[in-house]
């Protein structure tokens, strides 16, 4: 139901662009350089959990549309140390605020009951995400 959710939103949002959107991987590694500037190739391929090669891709792909920058690690001039563009910041808290306003007008709708009924799960979602990110979480269940 969450994915549902999220998947209406995204079109929702998408209706109002005004430039080509990103996809889900793009925006989904912006968003992590964002709230880590100066991270890695590698920690961000870790932290998405995707293969190197595919986010060399996406930083390929977001310093070619003006929206991540890649400095040399003075640490290790191998490395790159990646670093959002002013024009994806300023991207991001669009996307941030329209969403941010979508919700609201969807929320507002909802009786005092649903409300309070979404406030009191938000504690339990947080939990299972952050049960998700710890290492080596659900390895080694059944699949569905």
């Amino acid at each position: 139901m969450l994915v549902g959710i999220q998947r209406l939103t995204r079109r929702r949002l998408r209706a109002g662009l005004d430039r080509p959107r990103l996809r889900g991987a793009q925006a989904e590694l912006l968003r992590l350089v964002a709230d880590a500037p100066g991270m890695r190739v590698s920690e961000a391929a870790e932290e998405l959990s995707l293969a190197g090669n595919s986010v060399s891709t996406l930083v390929n792909q977001l310093v070619g549309q003006g929206l991540l920058r890649r400095e040399t690690d003075p640490a290790d001039r191998r490395a790159a140390l990646l670093h959002v563009t002013a024009e994806a910041v300023e991207r991001l808290a669009a996307w941030r605020q329209r969403r941010a306003e979508l919700l609201g007008e969807v929320l507002a709708e909802l009786d005092g009951a649903d409300r309070a009924a979404l406030a009191a799960a938000v504690p339990a979602l947080r939990a299972v995400a952050a049960g998700l990110r710890a290492p080596g979480s659900g390895e080694g269940k059944a699949g569905a």
